[in-house]
């Protein structure tokens, strides 16, 4: 049996995970403090296991901006990030020592990936996962591959429309008021001044947030045309009526143009993420697998 490490860094923790094949045989959570802490820690578990049973590759699956094109002179560092001591930081540079393949893509890429392939989007050949928690992320597969260009998806710095009447400024460092800037996390406690969870679900202020988010998943079918969009992370697991309210909104912002997008499609096509907290770990693993394949290396 081949062996392979996924590393998903995110915002509060890395999550280190030793795969057999496609599944999880064992995992690590690490705090995310420092990159020096918290990567040193990472390489650390990664030795014991590549000690113990060889690891034939490692996959990096990173919270972004991140510089995922081999080809850049920045290749494997973070960019500009609210991320306090992160930005500059290179997530590659102690990956080198263990000689194996590295491959490197963002944390919402890597889970696309493993929806597409292992959760809720099989069967399907365009997929966009959604992350809706700290902050807003989004990843995107076409044709079993995720989505590169001039960096990678940022779905949640898109700008929309404001619904008339709100002049929430927004929490957004850079933009302001760009869809993360409207509905993470840090967006709904500012909006409510508290916990949004133990706001009352009748506040018409969830009637806003829900028609700023639908606007996002209405534009991605315009200029994206996913065949499903898994919806995931802390508020958009823990707020699924907030999703649910979104997801109704969407034909009647679309108003026709899509005719196959009605209510009825809303529930196959917008749906929660199948692998729950796995989908990161094992995208990191499918990137690690990928890059052996990529290197005409046999899988077993």
């Amino acid at each position: 049996m081949t062996h392979y490490a996924g590393i998903e860094i995110g915002g509060t923790k890395l999550v280190a995970a030793r795969g057999r094949g496609w599944s999880i045989a064992e995992r690590v959570a690490i705090a995310t403090t420092t990159p020096e802490e918290t990567l040193g820690k990472a390489v650390r578990v990664l030795t014991e296991w590549h000690d113990h049973e060889p690891l034939s590759a490692i996959g990096v699956a990173s919270f972004g901006p991140v510089r995922i094109d081999p080809a850049a002179h920045d290749y494997g560092k973070i960019l500009a990030t609210p991320k306090p001591g992160w930005e500059g930081t290179d997530l590659l540079a102690e990956l080198s020592r263990f000689g194996i393949p590295v491959a490197l893509d963002t944390d919402v890429n890597a889970a696309a990936l493993a929806e597409a392939r292992l959760g809720a989007g099989q069967g399907c050949d365009s997929l966009i996962y959604i992350t809706i928690g700290t902050g807003i992320g989004g990843g995107v597969v076409v044709g079993g591959r995720p989505a590169h260009g001039l960096l990678h998806p940022e779905l949640g710095h898109m700008m929309l429309r404001r619904v008339e009447g709100d002049d929430f400024a927004g929490v957004c460092p850079f933009h302001g008021d760009c869809l993360e800037g409207l509905v993470s996390g840090p967006a709904l406690h500012a909006r409510f001044a508290g916990d949004a969870a133990a706001a009352d679900p009748q506040d018409p202020r969830w009637d806003t947030i829900a028609s700023d988010l639908a606007q996002l998943l209405a534009n991605l079918l315009l200029a994206l045309s996913p065949q499903r969009i898994v919806i995931g992370g802390g508020v958009g697991l823990g707020q699924r009526s907030l999703v649910r309210r979104a997801a109704d909104r969407v034909p009647q912002i679309i108003a026709g143009y899509l005719p196959e997008v009605d209510r009825a499609a809303m529930d196959r096509l917008i749906v929660p993420p199948a692998l729950g907290a796995d989908a990161g770990p094992l995208g990191a693993i499918l990137l690690a697998t990928d890059s052996m394949a990529s290197a005409g290396k046999s899988l077993r």
